[in-house]
C-alpha cells in the first residue's frame, strides 16, 4: 500500500499541470464569471421551477418563495461547477491515453522497470488515479467552488435586504448535498471502469497516434459498420453497439453518464421540485447498479486493465 500511495503521488506531480493548475484554473474562471453575474444581478429576475419570483425587486420575496429559494439552492448548488463535472472526463481521457505510451516514447521506461516496481503497481496506480484520485480531487474543487459562490450570492441577497443565511445553516441538505456527491464515487468508479481500461490497453500498445486509435477508430468503425449495414441490408442493431460498445468504452468516463444508458430515470425526474429532483438524482445513481451491463462492463475494463499490464511488461519502446 504504501508503494502505491508514492506510484499514485509520482503520477500527480507529474501530471500536475492537467490534473490540478488547469481545473483550478477553470474553477477560478467559474467564481470570475459569478462575481460579474452577481455585481449586475440586480437587473436580473429569479426564476423557480419556471415562475417568475422577482422583477428585480429583492425584497418583494413571499416567505414561501424564500423557503423554496433556500431548498433549491441548498440541494442544487454543486451545479454551478458542472464545467469541472465535464472536465473530468476530458482529464481522465487524456491522462489515460499517453500515461503508459508517454514513458515508452521518452524511454523513461527503462527507468522505471530497473526499480523493484512491478508492472501491475504501476498501471493499477494509473488507474486508481483516473477512477479515484482526479474525480475526488474535482469534486472537492466543485464543491468548494460552487460553495463559495453560494455564500456570494447570499450575502449579495443580504444586502439588498433579504437575509437568509439562517435559513440555509438550518437546512439539512445543506450539508447533506456534499456527503450524497462524495457518496456516488462509487457508482463513477464502476461506470467507468470500461473507458478508462480500453483507454489504459490503447495507451500501453499503440506507437503513435493514441487519440486516433482511442477515440477516433472507434467511432470510424461503428460509422464505417453502420454503412455496411445499412448498404446490404444486414440489419445490424447499431443502437445497442453505440450504447452498450462505442458509449461505455468513451463516453461512461462522464460523471453521470450512467443516466444516459438509464432509460427510467429519465421520467423519474419529469414534474418534481428541486429537492426531489435531488434526492431521486442520488437515489437513482445507486440504482443502477442493479442493471447487468454495470458488472460486465466493469469485467471488462478490468480485463482490460490486465491486458494491459501484460503488454507493458513485453513492450518498452514507443
Amino acid at each position: 500500500m504504501n508503494t502505491m500511495k508514492w506510484l499514485i503521488r509520482r503520477e500527480y506531480w507529474e501530471n500536475k499541470g492537467m490534473l490540478l493548475w488547469f481545473p483550478l484554473g477553470v474553477a477560478g474562471s467559474i467564481l470570475l464569471l459569478a462575481l460579474a453575474a452577481l455585481a449586475k444581478g440586480h437587473h436580473a429576475n429569479l426564476h423557480l421551477d419556471g415562475q417568475a419570483v422577482f422583477d428585480g425587486s429583492l425584497t418583494s420575496l413571499a416567505a414561501d418563495e424564500r423557503i423554496t429559494l433556500v431548498q433549491a439552492t441548498s440541494t442544487l448548488y454543486p451545479a454551478i461547477a458542472l464545467p469541472l463535472f465535464i472536465l473530468t472526463a476530458f482529464l481522465a481521457l487524456f491522462y489515460c491515453l499517453h500515461s503508459l505510451h508517454d514513458e515508452r516514447r521518452d524511454r523513461s521506461i527503462l527507468f522505471w522497470k530497473s526499480l523493484p516496481i512491478s508492472d501491475e503497481m504501476t498501471v493499477l496506480s494509473k488507474a486508481a488515479l483516473a477512477l479515484v484520485v482526479l474525480p475526488f480531487t474535482i469534486l472537492v474543487m466543485a464543491l468548494a467552488t460552487s460553495l463559495l459562490i453560494l455564500l456570494l450570492l447570499y450575502t449579495a441577497l443580504a444586502l439588498d435586504g433579504v437575509n437568509l443565511f439562517g435559513n440555509l445553516l438550518s437546512t439539512p441538505d445543506f450539508y447533506l448535498t456534499p456527503l450524497r456527491l462524495l457518496s456516488l464515487l462509487p457508482v463513477y468508479t464502476l461506470w467507468a471502469l470500461p473507458a478508462v481500461g480500453w483507454l489504459l490497453l490503447v495507451s500501453s500498445w499503440a506507437r503513435t497516434k493514441v487519440f486516433l486509435w482511442g477515440v477516433i477508430a472507434p467511432l470510424l468503425t461503428a460509422g464505417v459498420l453502420g454503412w455496411v449495414s445499412k448498404i446490404f441490408s444486414l440489419g445490424v442493431d447499431m443502437r445497442w453497439i453505440f450504447e452498450h460498445l462505442i458509449a461505455r468504452m468513451l463516453v461512461s468516463i462522464l460523471p453521470g453518464s450512467w443516466f444516459l444508458f438509464d432509460r427510467s430515470a429519465h421520467g423519474s425526474m419529469e414534474g418534481v421540485g428541486p429537492a426531489t429532483a435531488a434526492q431521486t438524482l442520488y437515489a437513482t445513481s445507486w440504482s443502477s447498479l442493479a442493471q447487468p451491463t454495470v458488472w460486465i462492463g466493469a469485467v471488462a475494463g478490468v480485463l482490460m486493465i490486465v491486458a494491459a499490464i501484460r503488454i507493458r511488461r513485453w513492450r518498452e519502446e514507443g
